[in-house]
C-alpha cells in the first residue's frame, strides 16, 4: 500500500442541495463510442453525477467499484465526470462501472464552475476534481450532494443508498 498522508483541502463554495446542477456540453464516454452531450440533454430522470480524480487514480477506481457493488446503475442513470481523455475512460469502462457513462473535462471548467477542483501538488498547471457526488432529479435539481473535504476522502455510502431509495422508490 503506498504511503501518504491525509491532507485537508481548502473550503469550497459547491453545488449544494437545492441548486440546478449547472448544465455543460463535454464528450460523453460509454463503452462503445463518445459523443459531445449537453448535460440537459442526458438528465431525464434520476442520476447519479460523480466526479472523480483522474481515471486510474485509487479514489477514481474505488468510486467505480463501489458502483458496481451497490448497483446503483440499476436504478438510476450514472454519470462520472473528471479530467482524463475519452481514450482513458474507455480503458476505465472496460473494466469496471458497467452501464455508466463518463464525461471529458480536461480543461477542468465543469469541475470549476461546480467547486470541486483540486490543483494537483507537484503537478503545475493541473486541476483534477475532488471525489463528489450530486444525486440529481430529473430536473437537474441536486437531492443529495457529497464532495471530499479531505485527500483521500470517499462518500458514504449508506447515505447514498438512502438518498437513491428516497428518490427512486
Amino acid at each position: 500500500m503506498p504511503d501518504f498522508e491525509v491532507v485537508s483541502l481548502p473550503e469550497t463554495d459547491h453545488v449544494a442541495e437545492g441548486d440546478t446542477a449547472p448544465d455543460f456540453t463535454r464528450p460523453i464516454v460509454n463503452e462503445e463510442y463518445w459523443e459531445d452531450r449537453a448535460l440537459g440533454d442526458v438528465v431525464d430522470g434520476p442520476t447519479l453525477l460523480v466526479f472523480h480524480p483522474m481515471d486510474g487514480a485509487f479514489q477514481g477506481t474505488y468510486l467505480y467499484d463501489t458502483i458496481d457493488d451497490h448497483g446503483w446503475a440499476d436504478d438510476l442513470d450514472v454519470l462520472g465526470l473528471s479530467i482524463s481523455s475519452p481514450y482513458a475512460h474507455k480503458r476505465l469502462l472496460a473494466e469496471r462501472g458497467e452501464g455508466v457513462r463518463i464525461f471529458s473535462d480536461p480543461g477542468a471548467g465543469v469541475i470549476e464552475e461546480y467547486g470541486v477542483a483540486h490543483d494537483i501538488d507537484g503537478m503545475t498547471g493541473i486541476t483534477e476534481s475532488r471525489p463528489a457526488v450530486f444525486l440529481l432529479d430529473g430536473d437537474r435539481t441536486v437531492e443529495y450532494a457529497w464532495v471530499a473535504s479531505e485527500h483521500p476522502e470517499f462518500p458514504d455510502t449508506e447515505a447514498i443508498d438512502d438518498a437513491v431509495g428516497r428518490l427512486v422508490d
